[in-house]
């Protein structure tokens, strides 16, 4: 009887959940009110949060205007060369320039520039086009190094953060006089969100440059093919 008495007794459940079943429930509603939300944890990164936020703001921005922009710069229709080339084998020069101008993207532009020298020698159209290329190229490259800029930036704005929370855990430090946890971990915040925010928007700017660079590239190829295809044109109209 007595060996029947002691494991009920080492069977029978402990603690909060035995004596209070709603005790369980009132500590999981204390850890998630103690649990930091992402706005909190970005508050606790203080003044320096707020130039990295607009860096970030200033990045995504860049981004989306000049995509959108190389994008419709890239454009090149199939029916371009076959109806210049039609219109130059019918003699008709100026309707092959009113193709281009209707044709409002970079390419076409630099066809129409190649066709307004018409008549000159056949290095003068290339000079030319190569002209209108260049130019192109560099208003596709517009505000480009501001984001190359703001990778390079916001790593150093998050490193100015991390200092800063030393110097703040150190002078938490000093007024307590005591190495503990709860002392330096204001400190310890600020270092680490400001750290890793300014990497996070250092890296998103850096992929975002490489990504509009390589479709610059990719677009800076089809006008070399385009301009090759024309002055091939140009050169044996017939046989084309």
């Amino acid at each position: 009887m007595q060996l029947l008495t002691f494991l009920l007794q080492i069977t029978t459940p402990s603690g909060p959940s035995a004596a209070d079943p709603n005790a369980g429930a009132g500590l999981q509603n204390e850890a998630a009110q103690q649990s930091l939300s992402l706005i909190d944890l970005v508050v606790k990164g203080g003044p320096i949060m707020i130039p990295i936020f607009l860096l970030s703001f200033a990045a995504v921005y860049l981004f989306i205007e000049r995509y959108l922009y190389v994008r419709r710069a890239g454009r090149l229709e199939a029916s371009l060369l076959p109806m210049v080339r039609e219109k130059l084998l019918n003699g008709s020069v100026k309707q092959a320039k009113e193709l281009t101008n209707a044709a409002d993207y970079p390419i076409a532009r630099m066809i129409g520039k190649g066709l307004s020298r018409i008549g000159q020698p056949l290095r003068d159209v290339e000079a030319a086009m190569e002209s209108s290329a260049q130019l192109e190229v560099s208003r596709m490259e517009k505000n480009l190094t501001m984001l190359a800029a703001i990778a390079a930036v916001a790593p150093m704005f998050g490193f100015l953060g991390t200092v800063a929370g030393m110097i703040r855990a150190f002078y938490d430090i000093s007024l307590a006089d005591n190495i503990s946890i709860g002392v330096i971990s204001s400190g310890i915040y600020t270092k680490m969100v400001t750290s890793a925010s300014g990497l996070i928007v250092g890296v998103l700017a850096y992929v975002c440059y490489t990504t509009l660079s390589t479709m610059i590239e990719r677009v800076t190829f089809k006008m070399e093919v385009a301009a090759v295809e024309f002055l091939d044109l140009l050169h044996n109209p017939v046989e084309k």
